[in-house]
């Protein structure tokens, strides 16, 4: 017994030291962010906030036009995500669920496009963007993600597991239709998975730096990642006023997750508790 509770004491204290050093990174950044940039050359590193914050904030905007750079991330992440979820929980419920001509051979053609790195398609992309005459609009950045091949086969993976061929069968026989079993059978039993890839998936697009910063206009139309760019270039970087913009840009990400936190921790101790 005494044993078992070291063992207990050892993992929860592994883990909220894991949790600490996860969190650190945030609460830096905020400490920073309400400090002048004087503070960061002190012998001691500060570890309280200080009084700076409201000022700095009011310094990001006024350097940058960062309400118009979160605007676009979040039209850009927001749309790539939406499109991602429900595109690729139609494909893999017809990948894993349905039956007709090819479909290993096109899975595995999907599953092939993942394993060309993204740097090989960006001088074709660039082409076409500028072919559609897209370039400095939006639409460049949200085109090309609206669907990706890690979606489709995480999704297949949730719909074979999570969607017994049985409950189908069952839902033809009451007469059912392909897209009334997608949406009041299937859909409903992946939500956790949804969840789970609606999570990485805006994180994945609202970070997105390199492709945004070659296509879109950093004056005109530009993200959150374009702008701190933006911040940290020039002779001098004001790391309070970088890291203050850097703050503010990971809020939203932070309420989504609280928003999703549920359905993220559901789809994960799923996938634990089949593995």
């Amino acid at each position: 017994m005494a044993a078992r509770q070291r063992t207990g004491f050892v993992v929860y204290g592994l883990l909220l030291a894991v949790g600490i050093a996860s969190i650190f990174p945030l609460y830096w950044s905020f400490v920073v962010s309400s400090k002048d940039n004087s503070a960061l050359g002190e012998t001691t590193p500060p570890l309280l906030p200080g009084g700076n914050l409201v000022e700095n904030v009011g310094r990001v905007f006024d350097t940058v036009d960062f309400w118009l750079a979160m605007q676009n991330s979040l039209i850009v992440a927001g749309t790539v995500t939406v499109s991602n979820v429900l595109l690729s929980s139609m494909a893999g419920f017809a990948f894993a669920r349905l039956r007709f001509p090819g479909r290993d051979s096109l899975f595995l053609v999907v599953i092939g496009t993942a394993m060309v790195p993204a740097q090989l398609g960006v001088i074709p992309l660039y082409l076409v963007v500028g072919e559609l005459g897209w370039y400095g609009r939006l639409e460049a950045v949200i085109v090309p993600g609206l669907v990706g091949a890690f979606s489709v086969f995480w999704m297949r993976q949730a719909c074979e597991e999570a969607i017994p061929s049985e409950l189908l069968d069952a839902g033809r026989v009451d007469g059912c239709s392909t897209a009334r079993l997608f949406w009041s059978v299937a859909l409903p039993a992946i939500r956790p998975q949804a969840a789970v890839l609606a999570m990485l998936t805006f994180m994945t697009a609202w970070n997105d730096f390199f492709w945004p910063l070659v296509v879109l206009d950093p004056n005109a139309h530009p993200t959150v990642q374009v702008a701190l760019s933006r911040l940290a270039s020039g002779y001098f970087t004001d790391y309070s006023l970088m890291l203050t913009a850097a703050t503010i840009g990971v809020l939203p990400v932070i309420v989504l997750f609280i928003l999703l936190a549920r359905k993220v921790v559901d789809g994960v101790m799923r996938g634990a508790l089949r593995g």
